[in-house]
């Protein structure tokens, strides 16, 4: 199964990339040389200078955006091609390990009746010696007769006794043959299992090689699939490097100047700071598989919390969450993305890079994501939800991560 997208063929992506970056260089180098030739400011209009060449950059940057946004869209539905073709061979191998499984039963079955065969005919040998010496003896001295028998005694005791004996020698003779024909038919049936086990056997084996061919080509065509999944998202970073290395060095100056503003006693300027949450807006740890949401919370966030609670404790699956929201397991990206999707704020889903430039930047009040190129989680209404600390998402009732070497983003307004 492979998706088809619009205009999102790497080279093409790769080429708006660059085309926006060459656009957002030109702008920047505008940017310098006007600042190359204006005239000393002070620290306050150093600030306000730079906020203005950040938020032109931002602007500046929009398009770049979009692309990334295009390849976010892609690069997800790769990740769900690749978890189904993943899928796919791990159900091909299992059917193959069942296979060799009914092959090596069947080969065990095969010996055990060759060696039930081969007792089988020893004892009919045996068998066959005995009635050949019984043939013979009858031959050699006549069949007994029960009338001559009786003719030939000289009391009822005697005949008596010849009848008996006579009755047992005949008893013995039929007890021979019936063992005889007993024994063929057990070899009969014996050849009989056998060939069938042969043909098992053969099916067995013609099975085994043609899903070793399928998973060879699963394998192959998955491999070949996530390649290009690596080399499309090694062109998303370039851009995204692109996007944040600019604004990156205008906030870190914009905090600098900052800082030299406090320092010589001015005021400070203020950033919207989210108001910590209070005991009434923290939501409730139950279990790992389930959060209380606070009746303060806003309906969105309590929607997040609920999608959260639908999938906490499911199973970690590379991709899972991917191709479709709907999934019998999710990865740390696909976790959060239906989380942040029950709220309202995701239309599809987003892998963890691809949450390093979503909503909005810094952390928030309710909600906020930590994303990098490896990992993402979240914190929602002061809980953690993440896929490490368990074999995929669960609720924690502190942080098993360490918000240190992420990126924070949150929805606006919450």
């Amino acid at each position: 199964m492979r998706a088809f997208f619009l205009d999102t063929h790497p080279g093409a992506t790769k080429r708006r990339a660059l085309l926006f970056a060459a656009l957002l260089l030109a702008a920047l180098c505008a940017l310098a040389l006007t600042e190359a030739s204006a005239p000393a400011q002070t620290p306050r209009e150093k600030l306000d200078a730079t906020q203005g060449k950040l938020d032109h950059v931002r602007a500046s940057q929009s398009s770049l955006a979009d692309t990334i946004a295009e390849q976010n869209t892609a690069i997800n539905a790769m990740i769900g091609e690749v978890s189904e073709l993943r899928r796919k061979q791990a159900a091909v191998e299992a059917e193959l390990a069942e296979k060799q499984r009914e092959l090596d039963s069947a080969t065990a079955a095969l010996e055990k009746e060759k060696q039930h065969l081969k007792q089988v005919r020893a004892q009919l040998n045996r068998a066959m010696g005995v009635l050949r010496e019984r043939l013979v003896a009858i031959y050699e001295s006549g069949s007994p007769d029960v009338v001559n028998a009786i003719l030939e005694s000289d009391n009822l005791a005697q005949m008596a006794a010849q009848t008996e004996y006579l009755n047992r020698i005949q008893s013995y003779d039929d007890s021979v043959v019936g063992r005889v024909k007993t024994l063929r038919n057990q070899v009969k049936d014996a050849v009989a299992q056998l060939t069938a086990t042969r043909a098992k056997i053969e099916s067995a084996r013609d099975a085994v090689a043609a899903n070793e061919r399928e998973v060879a080509a699963a394998s192959a065509e998955a491999e070949a699939r996530f390649a290009e999944l690596k080399s499309a998202q090694a062109e998303r970073r370039e851009a995204m490097e692109t996007l944040e290395s600019r604004e990156s060095a205008l906030s870190s100056n914009l905090a600098s100047i900052s800082n030299q503003i406090a320092s010589e006693g001015g005021p400070a300027p203020t950033g919207e700071v989210p108001a910590p949450l209070t005991a009434g807006e923290t939501a409730g740890f139950i279990s790992e598989s389930e959060a209380s949401a606070p009746a303060s919370a806003p309906a969105a966030v309590q929607a997040a919390i609920s999608a959260a609670n639908s999938i906490a404790t499911t199973p970690y699956i590379w991709g899972g969450g991917h191709g479709s929201f709907e999934d019998s397991g999710y990865d740390c990206s696909g976790a959060t993305s239906f989380a942040l999707h029950g709220g309202g704020w995701l239309e599809s889903p987003l892998d963890s890079t691809g949450l390093e430039t979503w909503g909005e930047p810094g952390p928030g009040k309710w909600i906020t994501v930590y994303a990098n190129a490896e990992h993402a989680w979240m914190t929602i209404a002061g809980l953690a939800f993440d896929t490490v600390g368990g074999p995929g998402p669960r609720w924690h009732s502190s942080l098993v991560d360490s918000p240190e070497g992420f990126i924070a983003r949150h929805p606006p307004g919450y």
